[in-house]
């Protein structure tokens, strides 16, 4: 009979003890879309047109100007060296601002804006149409809605405006770092359409 009792015993002990199950995690911070808005989009529309028009400069009929005597005779030389160029310059500066664009954070920042922008209007809407509704006047505070939202974002404008400014001066920083670099390439393809003219002369001399 007590070995029968034991199992029962030992069952009521562990139910009675605190249980030591670990507590519940807490919450995930909010989460930011990282998927770009329409204000990332234009932000990033209008850096993709800005580096096409820049890239646009070194055009084949530029470049073989000049270089009159490679683009005479080995026109198909010069028109790849070129693609080269233009393809290597568009791609260093697509990777250094996304980098930049990831440095700070500006997607996320950019949709919070959107959001907050969003959120204030919808609420002015939902206020005229139960003012307009309930045939009442509309409190003052919802009056003017331009100086109502500006009050409310102006200082997260304010911030956004010296974060977007620093990041244009990191811009650019960056793409004096990029011109540097172009031109270090020039250099070099100078150098060799140099030896490749002095190739062609030796060809023609033979």
């Amino acid at each position: 009979q007590p070995q029968q009792d034991q199992p029962q015993q030992q069952a009521q002990e562990a139910a009675s003890q605190p249980s030591n199950s670990p507590t519940s995690p807490p919450l995930p911070a909010r989460h930011t879309a990282t998927t770009p808005g329409p204000r990332a989009q234009r932000f990033q529309e209008s850096f993709d047109a800005a580096l096409a028009r820049t890239l646009a400069k070194i055009s084949i009929d530029n470049f073989g100007s000049c270089y009159p005597t490679i683009a005479a005779q080995a026109p198909h030389i010069l028109r790849q060296v070129q693609r080269s160029m233009v393809d290597r310059l568009s791609q260093l500066c697509a990777a250094e601002f996304a980098k930049i664009q990831e440095r700070y954070a500006v997607v996320p920042r950019l949709n919070e804006l959107e959001s907050l922008v969003s959120d204030a209007e919808l609420r002015r809407r939902s206020s005229v149409s139960e003012a307009q509704g309930q045939n009442k006047p509309l409190p003052p505070h919802l009056l003017p809605a331009k100086t109502v939202l500006a009050a409310h974002l102006a200082p997260h404008l304010a911030s956004q405006q010296s974060q977007m400014n620093a990041r244009l001066q990191n811009t650019q920083a960056a793409n004096s770092v990029l011109w540097d670099e172009i031109r270090a390439q020039r250099n070099e393809v100078e150098q060799l359409l140099s030896s490749l003219e002095a190739s062609l002369a030796d060809i023609h001399a033979a």
